[in-house]
Order: structure tokens, then sequence, then C-alpha cells
């Protein structure tokens, strides 16, 4: 007897289970938009009942706040995998980069995430926690610039989030076409190398390339 979808993801767990029926949702959500986002039509695709989608959800709004909570939670995993560096300022620009990476990997995850995708969805506390959380690492990067003397004392969870909303903004229009591939990735180091540098204790000499030297 053939196994459905989530029969075989169930065998790894309940969590494996979970994750299974929330990369079936945004998967309908990018082919076939909002009108096939219900629990039915996903029980249907996944091969389970409706029973099961309810007693996991709670229903359809309990659905996209799972799909938003995992998106910020897959971001802080890539953000935790980002390795290391002797020099903090290095490890806040390669957090940076993994930020674009991550948002061109999964976005439909971060569309639902920033771009409202789903008219009329707000996330609740709970969610907003999630989201918060998934700057932790970031914030922490920026702290360890200003206790090294990189950067100018100051509030790291701030400017970590204004670094946030620089990389969002040029991460946004390149996904919506706006940044070709051939520049999104240079305008978007200039741009973040710009915002960094407008927080460094000392001002940085830079190369032709408008890069720390």
């Amino acid at each position: 007897m053939t196994m459905t979808l989530y029969q075989d993801a169930l065998r790894s767990g309940q969590e494996a289970a979970r994750t299974a029926v929330l990369d079936r949702a945004i998967g309908l959500l990018v082919t076939e938009g909002i009108p096939a986002l219900t629990i039915r039509r996903i029980a249907t695709e996944i091969g389970t009942s409706t029973k099961v989608l309810y007693t996991m959800f709670g229903g359809k709004e309990g659905l996209i706040d799972a799909l938003y909570q995992e998106g910020f939670a897959r971001l802080r995993r890539a953000q935790e995998r980002v390795p290391g560096s002797p020099d903090p300022l290095t490890h806040l620009g390669d957090l940076g980069t993994a930020y674009r990476a991550h948002a061109l990997a999964e976005p439909a995850y971060y569309r639902i995430m920033f771009e409202q995708t789903v008219p009329g969805y707000r996330p609740g506390a709970t969610s907003l926690s999630a989201a918060e959380e998934a700057f932790g690492v970031s914030a922490a990067a920026v702290a360890a610039c200003i206790e090294a003397g990189v950067f100018r004392p100051g509030d790291a969870r701030e400017i970590s989030k204004l670094l946030w909303a620089a990389a969002h903004g040029a991460v946004s229009l390149e996904l919506g076409g706006h940044f070709p591939p051939d520049t999104a990735a240079r305008r978007y180091e200039a741009l973040m190398t710009a915002v960094a540098g407008a927080y460094l204790a000392r001002p940085a000499t830079t190369t032709d390339e408008g890069r720390p030297a």
C-alpha cells in the first residue's frame, strides 16, 4: 500500500509531519494563490484528514500563524549556522550575506513574513515574539562590535533593527525584480557596508568599490 506524503513524513515524527504540511501549504500559496490555502485542500494534497489539520493548527488562521512562525524559525536557524569570526564586523557582514541568501532561497516564506501575502492577516503576540527572536543573533553580533570598540557605544538591538531595515529593503527590491541578478549582490553589499559604516568608532578607509579596506 502506497503511503501518503503525510504518513511518510510521520514516520520521522510529529515535527516532520508538521513541516511537511507547512511546505505543502506554502507550495500551494505560490502556485495557486490564496484561494488554494484551505484546510480541506491541504488535507487532500498531503493525504490526511481535515480533523488532523484542525487538531494541529486549529483552523486556517492558525495555519497562517504557523507559516509565519516557521518562516522566522528558518531564518533564525540560517543565522545560527553562520560560522563565527575573530573579527566581529566580519561576522556581522556574514550574517547580512546569510540573510539575503536565505530570503532568495525561501521567497514564499519571506513574503508571508514581510509582505502581508494573506489579506487581513495580522500576526498575534506569539508570532511577533517568534519574529523578534529571529534577530537575536544579529543583535548579539552588533553588541560584539560595540564591545570590541569597532562600533560606537549604542543600543545594539536598535542598530540591528536599522541594519535589518536596510537589508529588507534591498532584498524586497531584488525579489520584486527591481534589482537584476547581475547587480543585486553588489548593491546589497554596498548598502550594508554604508549603513554599518555610520556606526563605526573610527572612519573607515575604503577601497574604490566602497568596501572597508
